[in-house]
């Protein structure tokens, strides 16, 4: 009997189409997470990381009530042939109306596109900037993010973010000590 690596291993196409396969179930599963409830194989719920709460949920500046959180979706992660030891992940980011996450970092370089909404960000050093739908703004390794939030108190926001790190996939966010 065969393993099931050893079987992709000999049959190159099969691994490409697989890894295809698994990619768009992802997509599918990140645009259409209401039909797709309670109808996703568990294997690919495992594979594509369910949703996720990834950043706590603070209080706002005034000292109110806590805001929503984001919640996350890994969509792909794959190792980067061309370069030894690096690995790029996708991830789908959904923030509520009123959504934010404290200051945090990442492990490596990351680009985000805005999907729909707006979003407001701020790194270290520089002002806070609204990036409506069709922006992208670019963090590299380990750089301070001040904060992201969703200032609409109506609409939704999404961003799709590419990670391009060392090793594996995970993980993504590093929050950045209070105080």
């Amino acid at each position: 009997m065969h393993s099931f690596k050893g079987a992709l291993s000999a049959h190159p196409r099969s691994s490409w189409l697989l890894g295809a396969l698994i990619a768009t179930s992802g997509v599918w599963y990140a645009v259409n997470p209401a039909s797709a409830r309670g109808n996703v194989p568990a294997w690919l719920a495992e594979i594509c990381g369910g949703t996720q709460q990834i950043f706590s949920t603070p209080v706002n500046s005034a000292g109110d009530s806590a805001r929503p959180a984001t919640t996350t979706r890994v969509l792909s992660c794959e190792k980067l042939a061309d370069m030894p030891g690096k690995s790029v992940t996708t991830m789908l980011v959904s923030f509520p109306p009123q959504a934010y996450t404290s200051a945090h970092r990442h492990p490596g370089s990351v680009t985000a596109f805005v999907l729909k909404g707006a979003v407001r960000s701020q790194m270290a050093g520089t002002p806070a900037q609204t990036y409506p739908a069709g922006s992208t703004w670019f963090e590299p390794a380990m750089a301070l993010h001040m904060f992201a939030d969703n200032p609409s108190a109506t609409e939704a926001a999404e961003l799709l973010v590419m990670f391009v790190t060392e090793g594996g996939c995970g993980p993504l966010v590093i929050p950045e000590p209070k105080g």
